[in-house]
Order: C-alpha cells, then sequence, then structure tokens
C-alpha cells in the first residue's frame, strides 16, 4: 500500500493459497502465536494508511498488562503502564486477511496465489516464477523487489548471491505448540458466551525454564501457547504424562482448557522451532530490499515482530519520499535508478543496529517472562523504575509522538528516566537501538548506587529520598 500510494503498480506473488479461502484458514489455526499490536505498529499503519488503523483498532481486545498465574493458582495482575496505555491482541489470521483485503482495495495492487518464486536476476530485473496451479513456469520483469516472504526467504538466499550478506541464524533450544481455551458459558440462558479469564491481561503461566501464555479472541476463546524446551516437551511421551505435566505445572489452567481438548491439540497441532535471524545489508543497488521477517526474524517475546515489520516499511516510506524517488521515472536498461539506490543504502545503513536490538530484547525477555517475573528483584525494579519515570517532568504518551512519525524516522534523544517496556511499546519515537542503550546505561546509574534500595525501602515518600532520585533522573 506504501508503494502503491507512491505510484507503483504493485504485483503481488504468494507461493501459498489465498489464506482466505477456508482451507488455509483451517491449516493456520493449528500454528499461529497470536499477535500483540501495540503503538509501534499501529504508528507505522497510521503513517501509511490512517482509515485502516481506526478499523484496526475496532477489532482488538486491548491487554492493560501481565496476569501472573503462580503454581498454586493464585494470579497476580502487573499493569505495562502507568497511564493506561495497552497493547492489543489480534488473531493473526484475521490481520492478515484484512491487510490482504485493504490492499487488493488499492486498483494499482494485484496478488498471484499459489506462484513461488525460482530465482531472481537482479542485474536483469528480473523472476523466474512457478505457477503451482497452473502448472508452468513464467518469468517476469521488475523494477523493484521488495522481499518480504518471511524467516525461510528466498529472495533473502537469492540476494547472497550478489551481495556480500553478513548472516546469523540461531535456534533456541525450546519450541511452542498452540492450545485453544474455550469460551465459558453465557451467565444467563440464550445469553453471548464469556471469557474464562480476565479478557484485558495478557496471561502467563511463568515456570522458570518453561511457560504457558494465553491471549483473548473476539469469540470469548483464548489462544495459548506452550514454549518449553525441546527435551521437556520430548518427555511427554503418553496422554497420561500430558495431562499429569499439566496438573502439576498449570493446575488453574487445565480445567480452563480441558483435559480432552488439551490431548487433542497437542497429537493435532505440530510443535515448531523458534529462531532469530540477524543480516546485513538488506538491499541490493536500485533493485531490491527485504523487509520484516526475510531480515530480521525474532523470537516472539517481546511481541514486536510484527510491530518491528511494520515500523520496517514506515521507515523505507520515509526514506524513499526524502530520497525523491519517483517511479514514474523510466531509467535506461542496465542504469542505476540513483535515488532509489541511496535510499535503499540508507535503509540498510541506518536500519541495521535497531533491527540488531530488537531481535536481542525479544531473547532477554524470554527469560524475564517465564522467571523474572516471579522475583523479588524483578518487582523491585519495576516499582523503582515506575517510580523515577513518575518524576519526569515532560509527560508523553504514544497518541503525543504519533503524528510527527508520517514524516520523520524517529526522534532518538528520549529525555528523564524511561522503562525498556515503556520504551520499546508505547514509545514509537525511540528507536529500539536507542532504547536498548538507554536501558544500558539507566542500569548502570543502579548498579553503581546501589545503596539507593535501602533509602527507597525506608523513606519512599521522605524528601532526602525524592530529592535523590531527581539526582537519578537527571543523569538517565
Amino acid at each position: 500500500m506504501s508503494l502503491a500510494k507512491m505510484g507503483w503498480s504493485v504485483d503481488i506473488y504468494e507461493g501459498r493459497p489465498d489464506m482466505r479461502l477456508p482451507s488455509s484458514k483451517a491449516a493456520a489455526q493449528q500454528r499461529s502465536i497470536n499477535l500483540a499490536i501495540s503503538a509501534r505498529g499501529l504508528a507505522a499503519i497510521q503513517a501509511i494508511d490512517p482509515a485502516a488503523a481506526d478499523r484496526f483498532l475496532s477489532t482488538v481486545i486491548p491487554m492493560h498488562g501481565r496476569m501472573i498465574h503462580d503454581a498454586q493458582g493464585h494470579q497476580q495482575s502487573q499493569p505495562y503502564d502507568r497511564d493506561g496505555q495497552c497493547i492489543n491482541s489480534i488473531g493473526r489470521a484475521f490481520l492478515n486477511e484484512d491487510l490482504l483485503g485493504e490492499a487488493l482495495a488499492v486498483p494499482s495492487i494485484r496478488a498471484f496465489f499459489q506462484h513461488k518464486v525460482v530465482a531472481v536476476d537482479f542485474d536483469r530485473k528480473t523472476m523466474h516464477v512457478r505457477d503451482v496451479e497452473g502448472g508452468r513456469d513464467v518469468n517476469v520483469s521488475f523494477d523493484f523487489c521488495v522481499g518480504a516472504d518471511g524467516s525461510y526467504s528466498i529472495i533473502r538466499r537469492q540476494l547472497m548471491r550478489v551481495v556480500r550478506m553478513d548472516y546469523q541464524q540461531e535456534y533456541i533450544p525450546h519450541d511452542y505448540l498452540e492450545l485453544k481455551m474455550p469460551a465459558g458459558p453465557p451467565k444467563e440462558p440464550g445469553g453471548d458466551p464469556t471469557f474464562l479469564l480476565d479478557p484485558n491481561h495478557l496471561h502467563i503461566w511463568p515456570r522458570h525454564t518453561f511457560m504457558l501464555i494465553a491471549l483473548p479472541n473476539k469469540d470469548k476463546t483464548f489462544t495459548c501457547t506452550v514454549f518449553a524446551p525441546t527435551a521437556e516437551f520430548d518427555r511427554l511421551n503418553s496422554d497420561e504424562d500430558i495431562v499429569r505435566w499439566f496438573q502439576a505445572n498449570f493446575p488453574d489452567a487445565l480445567p480452563l482448557i480441558g483435559e480432552e481438548a488439551l490431548l487433542a491439540d497437542f497429537h493435532r497441532n505440530p510443535r515448531s522451532a523458534l529462531m532469530s535471524i540477524k543480516a546485513k545489508p538488506y538491499h541490493y543497488r536500485d533493485s531490491a530490499v527485504i523487509l520484516g521477517d526475510s531480515a530480521h526474524a525474532m523470537v516472539p517475546f517481546y511481541g514486536q515482530g510484527l510491530n518491528c515489520g511494520l515500523e520496517d516499511v514506515r521507515v523505507l516510506d520515509i526514506l524513499l519520499r526524502d530520497a525523491g524517488v519517483d517511479p514514474t521515472i523510466q531509467t535506461p536498461d542496465g542504469q542505476e535508478d540513483p535515488r532509489l539506490a541511496r535510499a535503499l543504502a540508507t535503509y540498510s545503513a541506518t536500519r541495521h543496529e535497531d533491527l540488531v536490538a530488537a531481535c536481542e530484547l525479544a531473547m532477554d525477555n524470554y527469560v524475564e517472562m517465564r522467571h523474572s517475573v516471579t522475583t523479588l528483584g524483578y518487582r523491585f525494579r519495576k516499582a523503582l523504575d515506575n517510580l523515577l519515570y513518575s518524576l519526569n517532568w515532560e509527560h508523553v504518551t504514544a497518541k503525543d509522538v504519533t503524528a510527527p512519525l508520517q514524516d520523520k524516522t524517529f526522534i532518538n534523544s528520549p529525555t528523564g528516566w524511561l522503562p525498556l517496556y515503556t520504551m520499546v511499546t508505547f514509545r514509537p519515537d525511540i528507536s529500539y537501538s536507542t532504547a536498548q542503550r538507554k536501558f544500558q546505561r539507566q542500569s548502570q546509574i543502579l548498579e553503581t548506587t546501589g545503596w539507593l534500595g535501602a533509602g527507597v525501602a525506608v523513606g519512599l515518600a521522605g524528601i532526602t529520598c525524592v530529592t535523590l532520585l531527581r539526582r537519578l533522573y537527571a543523569r538517565a
């Protein structure tokens, strides 16, 4: 949609069948971690299509915090933000179908399903495409190729043939498996189904080396996902092992999911691997660029995969416009479009640090979700973060910074004390790498002034304590 608005005629080549078909929907339900779209992703959609952003917001379920379930079934709410800002649960299939529908409603966009890209000649700007349904191969010419074809990207692999690309792929020793928690019974005869858990929280059952999470859906169900070491899954060899493991570790979740449904999901749904990908550069001359998981697949524990991919589009859109790229200008064969080449080079050079930071933050957050959230040290650090954050002179929320991001990539000089989660999730004007550096600097401040903890615990409301906190705030 971004490219079409600039004047390009856009053809989408998708190797899979149309995701809107019933057969495609059934397959997608077996392996699909729910999506959490936050201010960063919404700001990107807003920059490209404000009306679409408003429509998406009408279909999401807001989650204002984590609900931590301990081994005894007790629950503890941990709000995400002091101002009530939230992340939003949305079904992956619904979002993908809606985005596809929005795109295909644009006259200059076409989609070719079951068309697999086999090879690309980036110098001649031609693609060899296999029409699976028609049983034939076709050659397609292009002016500009955007690879957004996922973790196992064929466009990325083809780029490696012409670009000296640094590439790192890392599998973590954990798998995930999706489960379903059904809707609850209506409160009164003939009424609507109900949620079995609070729908305005992301529910987490942290168990140190593994965890269960649950995100709400519009039909009052919850999409649940088990993340565990591969070796842990391998020990679940029988129905009795599976049920016993759930009874021991998730005693309050098991009756809500149901033993029969639990076993059916374990046997039907695939166990899937989790990996992280880092690459550089992301482009070749004026011919091609890779975005999203093709360039930076990340583990899902910060909920930033979708948001980061959407932000890729926003950043590239700004750089193309800033460079004055004009798709109506015909470049003679064998020559580069200097403006397009410059914009893509700038994207590779300036985006890499942020994408590496996003991948690292996502990996680090797995430890936080499955273990740290249960510890006293984490809760103290979070309380201290929020206290220092409350002393900021300037009060900034996502709504305050969204409009300027239509023309600016980032505002990389945030002031005051900011919790890491706030910067990553609710401040789309702060790049991932800036957030990471600021968090590291703030952590160093707390480590080098460890004596502050005693002062906070003894006299949080005292004038002396507030003075000390303001000094720390000034150093952040």
